[in-house]
This record gives structure tokens, sequence and C-alpha cells, in this order.
């Protein structure tokens, strides 16, 4: 009697700025102020893949994982080598293949990536005739993987989608919405909102899907809120002063003040940190930061009229 198990073999790709705009979210907008945690994720993943598939837990194996990123220039390295490595640690820990294109740089010089989701769907369909998936876990929420979810399904690969949806306003005042594509989800085989499941859920394997107090943070996410790419924004060339001073309060929301007593202090928001993790910060820190002077805003949506746009930790 045969009593070896059927292996279901998984492949998961992730969009990996998507990936860090959920996970920056759940960290500092979501009342559970913690990251996701990518083991967790995984683990999920493979008792959802068993539930729906009627099968053991240990017949589904993740037995490839990619992460796509658009990446800074060299010449940012020096403030942002170390968040990356840190988090580039975390994916090796996971078995998961890093794959970066360079961020394209406009007139304005700032970031955006360009080619990520060319290069996933590229991969992704190449690795399923090579590995023989039998089902590819996506996780993103853009309609332009629809394409690759049709192209997939004429290998007999059947397809998972992991996304989410949330809306939230920024430090601007602005509303921040991610909504994942309607026809993305109508496409694959097995759609799930996770937004939804953690909301109406507190299993045991929910829980995991969140790091750790004592974790939390290894492996910071860079966010510059007026690129919206991941990136900081480049070298500022001298056009726009620096000024050196101190954290003055941090809120536990993801936004403090750094002391300004002629200015009435500056407020910043954790997407302006540039190479430490906003949790890391103390009151009394030295930092360097550059203005944004908007009196116009300030006086039309009550914001404060100066906001710190690139903070820099110096100690």
């Amino acid at each position: 009697m045969n009593n070896l198990l059927e292996i279901l073999r998984l492949g998961i790709f992730y969009d990996g700025y998507y990936f860090y705009k959920i996970s920056n979210y759940y960290k500092y907008e979501h009342e559970k102020k913690s990251r996701i945690s990518i083991s967790g994720l995984h683990e999920f993943i493979r008792n959802e893949v068993a539930s729906l598939t009627k099968m053991d837990i240990r017949q589904c194996q993740i037995i490839d994982a990619h992460y796509f990123k658009g990446r800074s220039s060299a010449k940012e390295l020096g403030e942002k080598v170390q968040s990356e490595r840190a988090f580039e640690d975390i994916l090796m820990r996971e078995n998961i293949v890093t794959h970066y294109l360079p961020l394209r740089y406009n007139e304005n010089n700032i970031a955006h990536e360009k080619g990520i989701d060319v290069w996933l769907a590229l991969e992704a369909y190449e690795l399923a005739i090579y590995k023989h998936f039998d089902i590819l876990v996506l996780v993103a929420g853009d309609g332009d993987y629809v394409p690759l979810v049709r192209k997939l399904h004429t290998l007999g690969v059947q397809v998972m989608l992991i996304s989410w949806d949330f809306t939230f306003h920024n430090e601007n005042g602005d509303i921040v919405e991610t909504k994942t594509s309607r026809q993305l989800l109508e496409e694959v085989f097995y759609p799930v909102l996770m937004h939804q499941r953690i909301e109406q859920n507190n299993d045991s394997f929910i829980r995991d899907l969140f790091v750790p107090e004592r974790r939390a943070d290894r492996a910071p996410f860079l966010f510059d809120v007026k690129s919206g790419a991941g990136a900081e924004a480049g070298d500022n060339g001298g056009e726009q002063p620096e000024y050196f001073s101190t954290i003055l309060t941090i809120n536990v929301n993801g936004f403090g003040f750094i002391k300004d007593e002629e200015r009435n202090n500056i407020f910043f928001h954790y997407s302006t940190i540039t190479n430490r993790d906003f949790s890391e910060l103390q009151p009394g820190m030295k930092v360097k930061y550059t203005l944004e002077d908007d009196e116009e805003r300030s006086k039309r949506e009550a914001m404060p009229r100066y906001r710190a746009y690139k903070v820099i930790v110096i100690e």
C-alpha cells in the first residue's frame, strides 16, 4: 500500500511595492499597529489552500517564492542600505528570491517604478511552465495582472489572489485608497480578500499574520510621500535648506513633532523618515530635515503650515 501523500505545489509571487504599502498600513494606520509577517502569511496561504482543496496542510507545500520591487539608485544607499538589507535578510530566511529593477527618476527627481509588473508576469509564466505549479499565489491587486492569470489558466495552473482593500487619510489629509481590480478578482480561481478575513476572524492563522511586538520593525520599509513609489526622493541638490534639531514628541499613530520654537515646532510623518524605522524613534534624537511650507493649505484645512519633507536621524 502506498502511504505517500500527494504534494500540491504552490508558487508565490509578490508585487513588492503593493505588499510594502499593505504592511505600512497595518503598522501605522490600522488598530493592529503591527507589520504583516511573511512567515505568518505563508502559513495562512498553506492553510487556505488546504481548506479550499480538502487536502491536509502537509500536502500544500510552497516550492517557490519570488519578490519583485523597484530599488533605489546607488547614490542613495548610504542612507538606506541598512533597512533594505534587513528586509532582504527576512526574505532570504523565508527562501524568497528577490528581483529588483532600478527606480526611474523624472525631471523633478521623483522616483517611480517601471516594468515591475511586466517582469513579474514573465517570470511567473516561465516558472509555472518549468516548475509545474498546481496553484500560483499572486500577492497583488492591479488589473494589469489579468493577462498573466489567463495565460496561467491555459497551462492548467490555478491562481489564488491575496489582496487587500483599504482607505485612510494621510498626513496631508488626503484620502489614500487601495482597491483590488474587480476584473482580477473575477479571473482568479481563489480570490482571498484579506481585509475581510482579518476583520471577521481571529483564529491562530490570522493572529500569526502580524509580527509580534518583540520582533516588529526589524526590517523597516521606506516610503516617500512625494514620490508615491516606495522610495526616498533624490538628493535635493542644495535647492532646499537643511535644518538641525531634535525630536520633540512621538505619536503611536505614525507622526510626531520636531522641536522648532521659531515655527511652532515641525510636524513630520513616518513616511518622511529616510534612514530609521518610525518605531525606533525617541524624543531627544537629533535629526536633519528639510521643510515644506504650505501657508494656503494650512489656512484652508487646519494643517500645520510647516511640515518636514525629508528627515534623517543623525545620532
